[in-house]
């Protein structure tokens, strides 16, 4: 019987506490891999590479504030502005107000928006076609295939916001990676429905010539306009993302609570079953021991044992995780940020990390002194 052999009989000895110890793990390293997923989707994934090169710039105070429409032209003069398209909030209902049919509805200009959301394609065809019906809109791919949108087809957006229902035609359907999941529309017949918002934009999306002048027009933007009556706030497209997370509180801080916690109780869990496996074989180590295995030999034997029940439970947890969020993204409820959040191969090999150096550090103590038993004393033992 090889080592690698007498390990995997050895570790399922005992079936129930086992696989009751493999369920804890299996848990605790599912939640530890959606808070790895949740962590690396807000702060760790950039985006594309156009979108290291575009600003959002927006009222100082709040977003609830409207811009003046003639700054989108003074902000076209700044040094090293490539493109300004106005985006503009509409936040009307679809349908219903239940969260499945939620998505995000944006007025914009639709002869420059393409110029700024380069990563964002559509056919000329399609464009041409948006650009010169004043009721057209664009919508996401994955969006348009949720709801089975096809060019030509009519929506109705309910308006909450603002006092009037659009009707739009779907016009064109563009493809994002990740997936925008919105709808963008003319923002000339919000105008002209809605009297208030001529001559305003809720932000304005910049492009930038390089990733390097995007500091640099932030600065100056906000310089430009920092003692008008509507001061703004410029930022990466990034770091405007960031602030809706900001809303939540400190994510940060919750994230790794909670992974400290999962990290602690699986310590637990695994060094609380090794424990109890060990000393239940004292007579056995001194037999293995009469048999010629060396402290080196016992001591791997039950830290290999330890290490693979963990990482049976971590990969698991980790498929079990992974399974979970791709069936959230495909299901009615997904929108907006979670619709594109993914558990990567390198989120499942932390996780499976995480689980072997639990199962190492968790086995060390109690091997270790199983393998440093007297022979004479360890056959004597009953128990």
């Amino acid at each position: 019987m090889t080592l690698s052999r007498f390990v995997t009989k050895n570790a399922f000895r005992n079936k129930r506490r086992s696989i009751l110890t493999v369920l804890s793990i299996t848990f605790s390293l599912l939640l530890l891999t959606l808070m790895i997923t949740i962590w690396r989707a807000f702060y760790v994934d950039n985006g594309s590479a156009e979108s290291a090169q575009r600003l959002v710039v927006r009222h100082k105070v709040s977003l609830t504030f409207a811009l003046p429409g003639y700054y989108r032209e003074k902000i076209r003069a700044v040094p090293g502005v490539a493109a300004v398209v106005p985006v503009s909030w509409f936040g009307g209902i679809y349908k219903d107000d239940k969260p499945e049919n939620f998505f995000a509805q944006f007025a914009t200009d639709p002869e420059e928006f393409f110029k700024v959301y380069r990563d964002f394609t559509i056919s000329p065809t399609e464009l041409q076609a948006w650009q010169h019906d004043r009721q057209g809109a664009i919508a996401d791919s994955a969006l348009a295939k949720k709801y089975g949108w096809k060019l030509g087809d009519r929506i109705v957006l309910k308006g909450t916001s603002y006092p009037v229902d659009l009707e739009l035609y779907i016009r064109g359907i563009f493809d994002s990676t990740p997936d925008d999941q919105a709808v963008y529309f003319n923002a000339k017949y919000l105008e002209e429905a809605v009297s208030f918002f001529k001559g305003t934009a809720g932000t304005f999306g910049i492009l930038a010539n390089s990733p390097g002048d995007v500091s640099k027009i932030a600065v100056a933007v906000d310089d430009m306009f920092h003692n008008s009556p509507q001061p703004t706030k410029s930022e990466s497209e990034k770091a405007f993302g960031l602030e809706f997370v900001a809303m939540l509180g400190n994510v940060k801080a919750f994230i790794l609570m909670i992974c400290s916690a999962v990290v602690f109780a699986t310590l637990l869990v695994s060094a609380n079953t090794m424990a109890m496996s060990i000393r239940e074989r004292t007579r056995e180590v001194a037999v293995l021991r009469t048999l010629g295995f060396t402290r080196q030999t016992v001591l791997s034997l039950f830290v290999g044992e330890s290490v693979a029940i963990s990482l049976i439970g971590g990969l698991l947890g980790s498929m079990i995780a992974y399974g979970a969020v791709t069936a959230f993204k495909h299901s009615p409820q997904a929108g907006g940020f979670f619709a594109n959040i993914a558990v990567t191969p390198t989120t499942i090999a932390v996780a499976l990390l995480v689980a072997g150096v639990v199962g190492l550090v968790s086995a060390v103590i109690p091997s270790y002194h199983a393998s440093q038993v007297n022979i004479v004393e360890g056959l004597r033992h009953i128990g």
